[in-house]
């Protein structure tokens, strides 16, 4: 396992990070699919991932309806881990708790909801605190306020967002510098080698202001894990039972997969650890998340912290998996082009 920093903050934490919206669930048919794991098989992936060398988890208050949090915390319990090298990153801003202030970014519902993750977790701080979604029915600096207070309170250690467009988070990165405010040092988003959107604006973002990527959704639910046919002819139980997800091109995903599969052979590897490979190579990811209920899957993804592809392996997928041309960004790439020489 290799480490890097939290976006640039002097946190270091593993490249790669267990999700766990799969902890708990059992009785909600939605979470169900997602894996529904009790404690004792929480405490294998658990265990499985911290002798693979990660140090960084990933929860939320609204992940298996709070349930998530409480699991991962007993499972540090349980496995004796020490705390000081085990960091938790959780999330507010989903509906957990009734009526209209019971989701969102309001000072109110962040401070309440702060304090009920540290419960269920049963541990004394947050390492690092997201907001879940961007809320634009409260000021964005009525937000940052309430997480600088927390940081000052010492209930928080880090903050930053997620799944916000770029604009959303340079406008709150904007308003914690001119306020002092704790600022954000890490985004997490949905990122794959099939989904590369992000790649437009929020990336270069990162890449300038400093903030760790925290990637999740790299194997598109399964579909990249290379165990399904453009065909449909080795279909298997699962999620989505490798259906290309609506609104992605289905023909150049199975053309993504192809190429990852033979790159995958030559490695002696899965395609499922090349796809988590690929995101390794952007210098802004801090961790990518990914999610397993099994040991064995654990171990398997952790794998792809290992794998060094050539440039020209590199290439390929970059070619095959490449965003189409977007024409204000082509009619500015001379310029830009021309003065990176300089950098």
């Amino acid at each position: 396992m290799r480490y890097r920093k939290l976006g640039r903050a002097g946190l270091i934490v593993s490249e790669l990070s267990l999700g766990s919206n799969m902890f708990g669930g059992a009785g909600d048919p939605f979470w169900q699919d997602y894996g529904g794991l009790d404690q004792a098989a929480v405490n294998e992936v658990v265990a499985t991932a911290v002798e693979g060398g990660v140090n960084f988890f990933d929860t939320a208050d609204g992940y298996t309806n709070g349930e998530s949090e409480q699991r991962l915390g007993q499972a540090i319990r349980d496995l004796n881990l020490d705390r000081t090298a085990i960091h938790i990153c959780t999330k507010a801003g989903t509906q957990s708790g009734t009526g209209p202030n019971g989701c969102g970014g309001s000072r109110a519902h962040i401070l309440d909801a702060c304090d009920k993750s540290l419960k269920r977790l049963g541990i004394d701080y947050i390492d690092v605190y997201l907001l879940h979604w961007f809320d634009p029915a409260t000021p964005i600096d009525d937000t940052l306020r309430a997480l600088d207070d927390l940081v000052r309170a010492g209930k928080v250690r880090y903050v930053g967002c997620s799944n916000f467009a770029a604009w959303e988070a340079m406008k709150a990165v904007g308003i914690s510098e001119r306020e002092r405010f704790a600022r954000f040092d890490a985004v997490q988003s949905r990122w794959s080698i099939a989904t590369r959107e992000i790649e437009r604006e929020l990336v270069p973002f990162c890449r300038s202001e400093g903030l760790g990527i925290m990637a999740f959704g790299a194997l598109l639910a399964g579909v990249l894990s290379g165990k399904y046919r453009r065909d449909g002819s080795s279909q298997q139980p699962g999620r989505f039972a490798g259906e290309v997800p609506a609104l992605i091109d289905r023909e150049n995903t199975h053309d993504i997969i192809d190429v990852m599969r033979e790159i995958a052979r030559v490695h002696e590897v899965t395609p499922a650890e090349i796809a988590i490979a690929f995101l390794l190579r952007e210098k802004a990811v801090c961790s990518i998340i990914v999610g397993s209920t099994k040991p064995e899957q654990i171990a398997a993804n952790l794998r792809a912290s290992d794998i060094i592809m050539t440039d020209e392996e590199f290439g390929q997928l970059d070619a095959v998996s490449a965003l189409p041309v977007d024409y204000g960004v082509s009619r500015t790439a001379p310029a830009r082009i021309a003065r990176q020489q300089y950098l």
